[in-house]
């Protein structure tokens, strides 16, 4: 069963109370919640997935611990949205977790696995259209090119995206190890020895498949918007692309406008409306305990006054 990375941490930055209102913007089965949930018992959990088979699965998790808690099955793109619908304005706290969670990559058939030979999907919205194998099969040699390099930081997109032009000419890619065998045929044998040589492709997919960075970036912006003063956003990221965009988000709403920095008093309209918290990296023990740790990272940002 899938481990939930960083969880004590999370409890403790998101300071619960009996009384908070918590979103979980990251269901998936409710490692998170289910803790979440037991230390809230006078509040109200919210939380969003899109995966149904998660849904199904955290909803009997979480109706053992108790009822005050929502399951939305919405992508959390539509966080403010979603929480307006209900008549809520301000929350407590907010947690994102990024990672894919270990039952899709455990599952065959979801092609996020690069393990594993399974048709090639990697939807985390099984109703979406997009999947895995369009990205591979449908677009052109610089769009590959691009998704390898910027969301991969692939350095051998180039000449894997030109095996895979050529592979496609005579056959339709079809399945995971497939895609494996030709991404190995665009790599040096070296590079084989230092990582899995289709961990980077993979991933680059699976972003662009579910538009991974421009959601997470409108989500967390709004997330902003939605936090209450005394509140906390706790993010783990699992790459450096998502890492980025949260540490520059959290650093441009925490400091003072450099125009105004100079300036002997500080107007207050101009003062930072946020302070960053911490940057979490897993301890030794759970790294040994949960391989999947090893790439995370926690920020987390509270709310010091109204906007």
């Amino acid at each position: 069963m899938h481990k939930s990375v960083l969880l004590d941490s999370c409890l403790e930055y998101l300071n619960l109370s009996s009384s908070s209102i918590i979103v979980d913007c990251t269901l998936g089965y409710g490692g998170h919640s289910s803790k979440i949930l037991e230390k809230i018992n006078n509040g109200f959990l919210y939380a969003f997935d899109q995966d149904i088979e998660a849904i199904d699965y955290s909803q009997k998790r979480l109706e053992k611990i108790a009822t005050n808690f929502e399951i939305i099955q919405s992508n959390f793109v539509n966080l403010k949205s979603e929480l307006n619908k209900r008549k809520i304005e301000k929350v407590d706290g907010i947690l994102f977790d990024l990672g894919v969670s270990s039952p899709q990559l455990d599952e065959d058939y979801r092609g996020f696995s690069f393990h594993k030979d399974a048709p090639l999907d990697m939807r985390m919205n099984q109703s979406q259209k997009l999947s895995a194998m369009d990205v591979v099969n449908d677009y052109d040699e610089e769009d590959l090119i691009r998704i390898f390099r910027d969301y991969g930081e692939e350095k051998y997109a180039v000449s894997i995206a030109k095996k895979i032009i050529e592979y496609r000419k005579t056959k339709k890619i079809m399945t995971t190890l497939e895609l494996v065998e030709i991404i190995k045929s665009g790599v040096p044998t070296s590079y084989s020895r230092e990582k899995h040589p289709a961990r980077k492709v993979f991933q680059a997919i699976r972003i662009e498949v579910n538009n991974e960075l421009d959601v997470f970036e409108s989500a967390l912006k709004q997330a902003l918007e939605l936090i209450g003063v005394g509140g906390r956003i706790c993010v783990i990221t699992f790459h450096s692309l998502e890492d980025r965009i949260c540490k520059n988000i959290f650093r441009n709403c925490s400091t003072i406008d450099k125009n105004m920095s100079k300036l002997p008093i500080i107007p207050l309209e101009y003062q930072p409306k946020f302070k960053v918290v911490a940057t979490i990296t897993p301890k030794r023990d759970e790294l040994e305990e949960n391989s999947r740790s090893r790439s995370a990272k926690l920020r987390v940002i509270e709310r010091i006054k109204e906007g």
